[in-house]
């Protein structure tokens, strides 16, 4: 039985598009179609379910069309609008060019200093020449970190974790 720590989430069905069952899917990695997937789980009443891709098509830089084997109308598509999307960790792609990656490539990649895990980047935000990654911490707090390399050590794109060297003055900026 696939478990939370054998997944990680990748975007959210946001609405339906069309008659055909169609879902207009806003994702944080694109990882189901570098890896060439045939399945994503979907969250349903607290359980992670396969659901196998039939096709999908890219709308924008963040929204995906998917469309579902076996969800065949609007009316099916419906009863999925807001479930969260997962990936399993098992079928990411390890040989990734890194120099074609955004940094919005790393939402949802916990972010670990040492031995402690200081949360999980929730958002980037790239609209600044000094791209910063919004942590999520397990206290609710956010933590800004610089989007730089004396800053980022490793990541680890399988485990979906970033190993950080960041001084205390600027994890504490934020308390």
């Amino acid at each position: 039985m696939i478990t939370e720590d054998d997944v990680y989430q990748i975007g959210t069905l946001t609405r339906t598009h069309g008659v055909r069952g169609e879902l207009a899917f806003r994702f944080t990695d694109d990882v189901w179609d570098r890896a060439d997937a045939d399945y994503v789980f979907l969250r349903l009443d607290g359980l992670l379910v396969p659901f196998f891709l039939e096709e999908w098509r890219f709308r924008s830089d963040d929204v995906a069309l998917l469309k579902f084997e076996d969800i065949d109308t609007a009316d099916a598509a419906q009863s999925l609008v807001g479930a969260q999307v997962f990936f399993p960790k098992a079928l990411t792609p390890t040989d990734i060019n890194e120099e074609e990656l955004t940094w919005q490539h790393f939402t949802g990649f916990e972010v670990w200093q040492g031995d402690t895990c200081l949360g999980t980047v929730a958002s980037v935000l790239d609209q600044t020449a000094n791209v910063l990654l919004v942590v999520a911490t397990p206290e609710d707090r956010e933590i800004l970190i610089p989007a730089h390399e004396d800053f980022i050590l490793e990541a680890d794109h399988r485990e979906r974790r970033l190993k950080v060297d960041v001084p205390d003055e600027l994890l504490n900026l934020n308390t």
